[in-house]
Order: structure tokens, then C-alpha cells, then sequence
């Protein structure tokens, strides 16, 4: 689980960072983003498309766009480093930059497992209650029910 916004900002906590790995170069590196930002990306994206996906994770999900290495400056060249042991992923890093369709059918299981979410089916079954369960549990208020 995750924090909701507001526990995480009383916090003081306004940057999620998480490691990445660059596929040419192979630097890996620490990469951040703006909370309120891009969870506002992602919350608008759901409002928007929601009718339209039906339980299924969109292709922008299933093969997401990574952004540009800061050392080769290769484009939609930067994957993020997933924890090998599935405790250990950030799960929050992923929902804000969009990686979470990196992760595995199991791991993406093991999370809704842990979220006591039906976890049988496609990987674009999981992966969008995925989305939504880590978008409600920041913002339960938000359109993010299934």
C-alpha cells in the first residue's frame, strides 16, 4: 500500500525517486518525479479514458514510453530498476512515471494480493486494477473505483 496525498505532503514528501537503468549505456541512476504533478497526469488520463479502456490496461500502459537517458541521451532509452524481491518495489515510482507495465504478471499479482484484489486473469486485467488501486489509495475521492 501507499500513503494517500495528503498523509505524504503533511509529511513533507513532494518527490518520489526510484532508480533507473539506461538499456544502451547501462549507467543506472536515481530519477524523480513531482508528486502532485504527475499523479495528476495519471488521475486525469483515468478520468478521461476510463469508459473507454473495459478493466483493460491502454497499450501506453502495456508498453510504456521511458524517457531519455541523461548520459547517452538516448531516447525512450530509461527502465526503471524493479526490486528483485516483490516487498521491495516502489510501487509509487512506477504509478507516477507510468512503468508499471515493466513489472511481471506476478509481481503485479503479488500487489494485488496484498490489496485483497482479484488477481486471476490477463496481464491487462491486473495491471489496470493495479493503476486504479494505487490511484485510490492516494485519492480515494478520485474516479478510481472499478
Amino acid at each position: 500500500m501507499v500513503h494517500s496525498l495528503s498523509v505524504l505532503h503533511s509529511k513533507q514528501i513532494f518527490t518520489i525517486n526510484g532508480e533507473v537503468q539506461c538499456r544502451r549505456c547501462e549507467m543506472k541512476y536515481e530519477m524523480g518525479f513531482d508528486l502532485r504533478e504527475k499523479f495528476a497526469q495519471v488521475g486525469s488520463f483515468i478520468a478521461l479514458n476510463k469508459a473507454s479502456m473495459h478493466d483493460r490496461a491502454p497499450d501506453i500502459w502495456m508498453n510504456p514510453v521511458f524517457p531519455t537517458c541523461k548520459f547517452c541521451e538516448q531516447e525512450n532509452s530509461v527502465k526503471p530498476v524493479i526490486a528483485p524481491k516483490k516487498k521491495s518495489i516502489n510501487w509509487l515510482f512506477l504509478l507516477l512515471g507510468q512503468f508499471l507495465g515493466c513489472c511481471t504478471l506476478e509481481q503485479l499479482k503479488y500487489f494485488c494480493k496484498h490489496n485483497k484484489n482479484h488477481r486471476t486473469g490477463a496481464k491487462d486485467r491486473v495491471l489496470y486494477l493495479t493503476y486504479l488501486t494505487l490511484c485510490r489509495q492516494l485519492d480515494s475521492s478520485g474516479p478510481f473505483d472499478r
